[in-house]
Formats: C-alpha cells, sequence, structure tokens
C-alpha cells in the first residue's frame, strides 16, 4: 500500500489465493500471468521487467486517487482509508528525501519539485528491482509440472512440483526476501511465516520431501535464465490465457 498503492486485501488475493492456492494450474495461478507474447525473449528479458512490474505503480504515487479507484470501492471503508493513507504516507515519504537528500535548501524550492522528483525517484527504483522480480517470479515456476484445474494432486504434492528454490544472494536477499529467492518452496507450503522463519525450517522441510520421495527443486539462477531462454516460445509465447476463479 505504501509502495505500489494495492489495498492488502488485494495482493493477498492474487498472490495466497490464486498463485498459491493453483501454483502451476494451467489458466490460475501459473507465471504465464507476466508474459507479454508479442516481445521476443531478449527484449523481454531486458526490457520487459519495468513494463510488466511498474505499469501501475508508477502513476500511482503521482496521482493516487486515480488508478486503483475501483480496488477502493471494492472494500470496506476502513480498508479504503487505510490504504488512502499510506499512498499518501509514500508521496511524503518521496518529499522527504526531496527535501533532505537531494540538496534542496528550502521547503519551497523542494515542493515545487515534488511531483516530479517523486516520479522519477519512483522510475528509478523500479527499474532497479523490476528485474529481478519479473525474474524469481518466473524461473522459479516455469519448467517445471503443470497440471489442469480439474485433475491437480494434493497441496503438498502440488508445491513440491511446481516450486523452486534459487540460491542464496545477498542482494536480492536485501531486496525481497528469503521467501521470495531461497526458500520459496517454504513459503509456498507456510505463506503466512515470516522469511526468518522459512529460512528457519528450510533444512526440516528439505529433509522431509526428500524422505517422502517427493521432489526438492532447487536450480542456479544462471541455469533457469538459460533455460527462459532456449523455451520461450513454449513456456511464455504459446502458454494459455490466465483467468480468474471465482469464489475461492
Amino acid at each position: 500500500q505504501l509502495c505500489s498503492a494495492f489495498t492488502a486485501e488485494q495482493a493477498t488475493y492474487n498472490h495466497v489465493k490464486i498463485h498459491h492456492g493453483y501454483t502451476n494450474v494451467i489458466g490460475l495461478g501459473d507465471s504465464s500471468t507476466w508474459k507479454l507474447p508479442f516481445l521476443n525473449r531478449h527484449v523481454y528479458n531486458l526490457a520487459a521487467g519495468a513494463a510488466v512490474v511498474g505499469k501501475h505503480q508508477h502513476l500511482a504515487h503521482v496521482l493516487p486517487l486515480l488508478p486503483h479507484t475501483d480496488l477502493l470501492r471494492n472494500v470496506e471503508w476502513k480498508a479504503a482509508l487505510r490504504t488512502l493513507c499510506c499512498m499518501f504516507l509514500g508521496l511524503y515519504c518521496h518529499y522527504w528525501l526531496v527535501l533532505h537528500v537531494s540538496g534542496f535548501q528550502s521547503p519551497w524550492s523542494a515542493l515545487l519539485c515534488t511531483p516530479w522528483s517523486a516520479l522519477l525517484c519512483m522510475l528509478l527504483t523500479r527499474s532497479l528491482l523490476a528485474h529481478p522480480y519479473i525474474h524469481v517470479n518466473i524461473f522459479q515456476h516455469i519448467g517445471l509440472p503443470m497440471f489442469a484445474a480439474d485433475r491437480k494432486p494434493k497441496r503438498i504434492h502440488l508445491m513440491s512440483l511446481g516450486v523452486l528454490n534459487l540460491p542464496r544472494n545477498a542482494l536480492l536477499d536485501w531486496s525481497f526476501g528469503h521467501s521470495l529467492i531461497s526458500c520459496h518452496v517454504e513459503h509456498h507450503l507456510f505463506p503466512s511465516l515470516s522469511d526468518n522463519m522459512c529460512l528457519k525450517i528450510k533444512p526440516i522441510v528439505s529433509q522431509y520431501l526428500k524422505q517422502k520421495k517427493l521432489p526438492y527443486n532447487e536450480d542456479t539462477y544462471t541455469s533457469r535464465l538459460w533455460l527462459f531462454l532456449k523455451r520461450y516460445e513454449e513456456l511464455m509465447v504459446h502458454a494459455p490465457s490466465i483467468t480468474e476463479l471465482v469464489g475461492i
């Protein structure tokens, strides 16, 4: 809500209810939600991150009342008020950075430039994080077994087969946390656990799945990138469209 102008409820529904509940189920929770079929693999890999991840967030901080009005209509008034307060708090944070970091000497001079500086700040920070964000979201699911909605296995099998952990990386750990990078299997099994707890239970989850003869998928970032580039047409261009299942 502070950075993206989405309500917490909307984020929970899209991520936990849809993506977690139907991981790698075709047409529901699979990673082809991030596809842009009209781009070739190299353009997508180098430039699409900023376009896909930032298409709402960039504008939301400059005109916070406009982009997500429909989302605010569909939540309780308390949630809408909380979201608006967080959105304006995000704007103020950008104002504070402009005033105290960029070298302006007075509040008035900063005030004149704040909207453009806030937009530039948002564009820069989103651009820095867009590529790894879209990459890890895709790399940790594509190329793994996928299932039809009426033939998906039990949850433990679904999460074991359809989720992959990347190795620890200081920059990605700091930017996104363990649950999105090196403990993604644990995060899918226990979405309410913190990053720290996901890291602590990782050896237990790994041992349990191996004892039950279930896969515990791990791979390197380089290997996943090569798979993505090699099978881009199959995995992203010709992947089926996504539809939401109503009434979860």
